[in-house]
């Protein structure tokens, strides 16, 4: 039998020990501490307290934790400044001109120490906060100039002024300190307001441009790419705005005097708002922004600036559009070798040469414009192959076609310009397959499209300029032109156009020539056609004959 083992109780050692554990256990749970883990305990005396997971919210509390703290109180400060607001708006014939405002400067200074001071615990309602203080600080400095019969500053003072554009820069120092980008776009939109509250072309037009490099610098200093594409339409609109008299303003809706350089002032602030994504330290994959931001620039910009050159005097029109297409095409060329997207490119250059456009039709009379635009079409190919840009060539030609059908439709009499069509066709197909592998382009689609305009407009300009008996002689000649030009750049579709202006020719012989010609030209018209027929023949039929062997 084994001997019992010994009572823990009857060793004072023991005991001594169970007491200082005692002890220890008191003070840890007086003192607040967890248990020190037993080090060398064996696995079975060990006792493991499972972790007890916190209970997890209901979706329900959430969402009512939600609306009951950070809704009510964002809807609640939007409507306690909207009812500041309205307040500010009232006359208060009893009081002082000024008070209306020293109020709201008094709560708009609340509100930014009430942000300050909830910037750690409640950061989101202290920029809220924030934004109702800008807000107020720049309705009371309207509330000095408006809502009242009795204005403390007038607006077209160099004093108004002043304290408008020192309202805006409290607001850009207060958003640019907090590094927030909805309260920039804030600041800018006040800028906005203040440039439509004078309403002045001395202030405007050079507000405009600030407002551009302002929009442009802070999007690039604070890295917000969302706020230049939002100020690109905001400032055109604003031109707009005051270009039909501040209508918002309560005045009659009319076109205001535009003097002579405010073309060029919306110019440069177009130009400005182009240089956003340019100036960007790294270039994203995401090419949304850009694009959007070009399409933008280049609807409204370019639209204001077509409006104000229309109503400014007409001396300075042709001068700014030339510099206008000078502008927009150097922007396509930056786009083109800064960033890796075709749409830039494409959206300025067209701009750019929509602007080269208007000022040859109002430089040149009918028809001779056409002359002109025709050779625009070949300056604008040159661009596309020097751009890389495949839209350009196919806008490029769709607005080739409108030209000829324009002067097809508006012309009078045939004066020989239709010609010039045919050679800049011929001339673009030429650039076209010269340039192929820099375009990229995998089809002949645009260098036939070009071929088949020749076709088309080189018969109907012969048709028009020689006489009817002598149509089947010219169109003869053209097909022979055509068998030159094979033999020069060895292209079977020179020898295509040729076999096809010959049918045409010899349709044209049978129906027009058997009934209106004078027997001695019908008989000349046929005996030619023939003669040139048979030869044709024969020569294929020479090329195509097989070699014989040299003798050894």
């Amino acid at each position: 039998m084994h001997a019992p083992l010994p009572d823990p109780s009857d060793d004072p050692t023991a005991r001594r020990l169970a007491q200082v554990e005692q002890r220890l256990a008191r003070l840890e749970a007086q003192l607040g501490l967890a248990p020190a883990p037993v080090p060398d305990a064996p696995p079975a005396l060990t006792e493991v307290t499972p972790a007890v997971a916190p209970a997890p919210e209901p979706a329900g509390e959430d969402l009512e934790f939600q609306v009951g703290q950070n809704w009510f109180a964002r809807i609640g400060i939007i409507v306690l400044a909207i009812g500041a607001g309205f307040t500010l708006s009232l006359p208060f014939a009893s009081l002082p001109a000024a008070a209306p405002s020293l109020t709201g400067y008094a709560l708009a200074a609340g509100f930014l120490l009430l942000a300050r001071s909830w910037r750690d615990s409640f950061a989101p309602l202290a920029g809220q906060l924030r934004g109702v203080a800008m807000a107020l600080l720049m309705f009371s400095t309207l509330r000095l100039y408006f809502f009242s019969p009795r204005p403390v500053l007038m607006n077209d003072t160099a004093l108004g002024q002043a304290v408008l554009v020192l309202a805006v820069a409290a607001n850009l120092v207060i958003a640019w300190r907090r590094r927030c980008p909805w309260l920039m776009a804030l600041a800018l939109f006040t800028g906005c307001i203040a440039t439509l509250a004078v309403g002045t072309a001395g202030f405007v037009l050079p507000a405009l441009v600030v407002l551009a490099l302002l929009a442009v610098g802070f999007s690039t200093l604070g890295r917000w790419p969302m706020l230049w594409v939002a100020s690109v339409p905001v400032i055109p609109i604003v031109g707009l705005c005051w270009t039909l008299n501040d209508p918002f303003l309560g005045h009659p809706f009319q076109w205001v005097t535009v003097p002579p350089a405010a073309p060029f002032f919306v110019l440069a602030a177009t130009a400005i708002l182009a240089t956003g994504p340019l100036w960007r330290r790294e270039q994203t994959t995401d090419e949304n922004i850009p694009n959007a931001g070009a399409l933008l620039n280049c609807a409204l910009g370019f639209g204001l600036f077509l409006v104000l050159t229309l109503l400014a005097p007409v001396a300075g029109f042709v001068p700014s559009h030339l510099a206008a297409a000078g502008v927009f095409l150097l922007f396509a060329a930056l786009f083109r070798v800064r960033l890796p997207g075709e749409v830039p490119p494409f959206l300025y250059a067209m701009t750019g040469n929509l602007a080269l456009t208007v000022a040859i039709l109002r430089s040149f009379p009918m028809p001779a414009v056409f002359v002109w635009l025709s050779l625009q079409s070949v300056l604008v190919v040159a661009a596309a192959v020097w751009l890389r840009s495949r839209f350009i060539v196919v806008a490029n030609f769709l607005i080739y076609t409108m030209i000829v059908l324009a002067y097809a439709v508006l012309a009078d009499r045939e004066t020989g310009i239709s010609v010039g069509f045919g050679i800049v066709a011929l001339a673009s197909a030429r650039i076209l397959h010269w340039q192929k592998d820099r375009l990229e382009l995998k089809t002949e689609l645009m260098r036939n499209a070009y071929l088949v305009g020749a076709f088309i407009v080189f018969p109907y300009a012969l048709y028009h300029l020689v006489a009817v008996r002598h149509v089947g002689f010219a169109w003869v000649g053209l097909a022979l032109f055509y068998y030159v030009m094979n033999l020069i750049v060895r292209s079977p579709k020179f020898r295509w156009m040729g076999h096809a202006t010959l049918l045409l020719t010899t349709v044209y012989v049978l129906m027009v020539g058997t009934r209106q010609f004078e027997p001695v030209y019908c008989v000349l018209s046929f005996l030619v056609l023939g003669t040139v027929l048979l030869v044709v023949s024969l020569v294929f039929s020479r090329l195509r004959r097989p070699r014989t062997p040299a003798k050894p």
